[in-house]
């Protein structure tokens, strides 16, 4: 497992996370074992927007001996008085979900207090007037929480947030299907997610990824692609956004939590999704997308890594122009040959960019 780091709150997070809208399906024994695979396997984040609150005793059950090696994502707003997952605003059914959710998960802490699934601002504006947001704070204040975070699909209200809050984590669907305009919440145009992937960069904001197989439509032949991705090709396109810090796919059987595990041993062949360039939209052209499609680069170069801190760095970025200086080979190093731009599958002039980016940033 490879792990990363959270730059506002130093945890060390591993690139396969684990969510749990449908472990509860499996039942408690083999949901168990799936569990205990994933932390055996290095998996030690943990989103807890269930799809059913018979996942909670699993995940207690699980992890109750191990509970301070992994991190847990609860959210304030996901309801399960009913059973079943439900979303609500009301503050004392916010305050007893929560209750429940510790007890049984069976701790005391909460490592990511999540405010959850602000779609609208209006959401927002709700869950300012009544209270919640100033309920979590206090649970931070009496370190009950030690950290914020923030779920939803609209990158305007994401925003919108982030200008008001001190968030330490997002939650957000990063797909190609959503990224290209396809799917219920393929919100905000190409330019608008990729504005809000690189503020999280430059904010040091880590992003947990949701919905990274849209569902599952991505990795069937009715994909709204035109045709089916792995996993491993998902996963890779969602780790090779700035700010994301995990990736979190769902898992019913042992054989599944096997694959999500077997990700980091896969070749690069298997982790190229450089066939979406076929389905990218107008406005996503000529634009790179740090595939490395383009790979190799006969100088040796890292052309996909140039291009995410000059993009980083246009963005604000201020510990971008550092990390590019400190690359073995930069965009100067360039000898224009080409090879790059007869292979990129999104309609980039590569080589005249590294010429753009060694004036940029002056070496």
């Amino acid at each position: 497992m490879r792990y990363r780091i959270n730059r506002r709150t130093g945890d060390r997070i591993s690139e396969i996370g684990l969510g749990s809208a449908y472990i509860y399906e499996a039942g408690t024994d083999t949901a168990v074992k799936i569990l205990r695979r994933a932390y055996e396997g290095g998996v030690n984040f943990y989103d807890l927007a269930a799809g059913d609150g018979k996942a909670f005793p699993m995940y207690g059950e699980a992890f109750a001996d191990v509970r301070d090696e992994i991190f847990y994502q609860i959210h304030f707003g996901a309801d399960y008085s009913k059973g079943e997952y439900g979303w609500s605003l009301d503050p004392e059914t916010i305050k007893r979900s929560v209750a429940w959710q510790l007890d049984t998960l069976g701790t005391d802490y909460i490592d990511y207090g999540f405010i959850h699934c602000q779609d609208e601002l209006s959401d927002w504006e709700k869950y300012l007037r009544n209270g919640i947001y100033d309920y979590i704070m206090q649970l931070r204040e009496q370190g009950v929480i030690k950290h914020i975070g923030l779920s939803s699909h609209t990158p305007s209200v994401i925003e919108r947030i982030l200008d008001e809050i001190p968030a330490d984590m997002l939650m957000f669907s990063i797909n190609p299907a959503y990224d290209y305009g396809h799917g219920d919440y393929a919100n905000g145009g190409v330019d608008e997610r990729s504005r809000l992937y690189s503020r999280c960069e430059s904010e040091g904001i880590g992003i947990s990824v949701m919905k990274p197989f849209s569902g599952g439509q991505l990795l069937s032949s009715d994909s709204p692609l035109g045709r089916a991705l792995t996993p491993y090709q998902c996963i890779r396109y969602a780790l090779d956004k700035p700010g994301v810090l995990t990736v979190l796919p769902g898992a019913q059987t042992t054989d599944e939590i096997e694959t999500l595990l077997a990700y980091h041993d896969q070749p690069e062949s298997a982790l190229d999704y450089s066939v979406i360039g076929e389905c990218a939209p107008t406005e996503a052209e000529g634009k790179c997308v740090y595939c490395n499609h383009c790979r190799p680069c006969p100088v040796g170069i890292d052309i996909g890594l140039v291009n995410k801190y000059y993009d980083l760095s246009k963005a604000g970025d201020l510990m971008a122009a550092d990390h590019y200086g400190k690359l073995t080979l930069t965009a100067s190093d360039c000898i224009a040959c080409g090879h790059c731009d007869s292979r990129c599958p999104f309609g980039v002039h590569q080589s005249a960019r590294m010429a753009e980016i060694a004036e940029y940033f002056g070496k």
